[in-house]
């Protein structure tokens, strides 16, 4: 698969489409593995689903902030000459593809958030524990991220996938969320979004998928009921691409 710079990312290209590249933005930890194959190959649209640096096979460190993230997104962008995407983000990666609708508005067309809130509170004592303990944490991590009806191997994989990326990475995506509050600018985003939030997520509450739906101008919100926790798109995947489908295919949008 390609890479631009130190991103890895992958590319389904298509000869044309409807509507504008979707991108694929992972959480705190994660990686592009972090969004089913479902929502990846998504019917009729280019997808582009991305390991931020310092994750997955990216190289280089992480960044200290989500907005330093955001920028990293919008290089790559520029780099495979997309002029403007929708932006999906997962938990820190909604965080991410927030600041770029705030901060960098002409290379948004839309958005897709996805269990994440204008603010993400932790658990305060979680980044040092994740120094001091790594494995426990993690432990505790996949525990609070994962429904309880879901399956062992996910889990699993979700266990493997924290454990590979490295502990300051980990430690500085969580400091990365606890800093990122934007709640007093949602009203300045102009692109048309969906949120996607699960009844049942410990990590990120539907409070805060609600908030977003309700301050953020032209937002719809998509609830995701029973046996799901924070990793919905991976619990429920199909819900979760048909809800993409069919929001792409109600807009009217704008060929660049």
């Amino acid at each position: 698969m390609p890479t631009h710079g130190s991103i890895y990312y992958t590319d389904r290209r298509l000869d044309s489409s409807p509507y504008p590249p979707l991108v694929l933005v992972h959480g705190a930890g994660g990686s592009h593995l972090d969004w089913p194959a479902q929502l990846r190959r998504v019917p009729n649209t280019r997808v582009i689903a991305l390991d931020l640096p310092g994750h997955g096979r990216s190289a280089g460190p992480g960044r200290a902030n989500t907005l330093e993230y955001a920028q990293a997104v919008c290089t790559l962008l520029h780099g495979i000459e997309i002029r403007r995407a929708v932006i999906a983000g997962h938990s820190m990666g909604g965080a991410i593809a927030l600041q770029m609708a705030i901060h960098m508005p002409e290379r948004v067309a839309g958005l897709i958030l996805v269990g994440t809130g204008s603010k993400l509170p932790i658990e305060p004592t979680l980044p040092q524990r994740i120094m001091d303990e790594p494995e426990k944490t993690v432990d505790w991590l996949v525990d609070w991220s994962w429904g309880p009806n879901a399956p062992e191997e996910l889990k699993a994989y979700g266990r493997q996938n924290l454990l590979a990326t490295s502990p300051v990475v980990l430690r500085d995506d969580y400091l990365a969320c606890q800093a990122f509050d934007v709640r007093d600018q949602l009203d300045q985003i102009s692109a048309p979004t969906l949120v996607l939030g699960a009844a049942d997520d410990r990590m990120v509450k539907l409070k805060f998928s609600t908030f977003l739906a309700e301050r953020i101008p032209n937002a719809a919100l998509v609830v995701i009921e029973g046996n799901a926790g924070h990793m919905f798109p991976l619990e429920q995947p199909h819900i979760v691409a048909d809800a993409v489908s069919q929001w792409l295919s109600e807009r009217a949008w704008q060929k660049d």
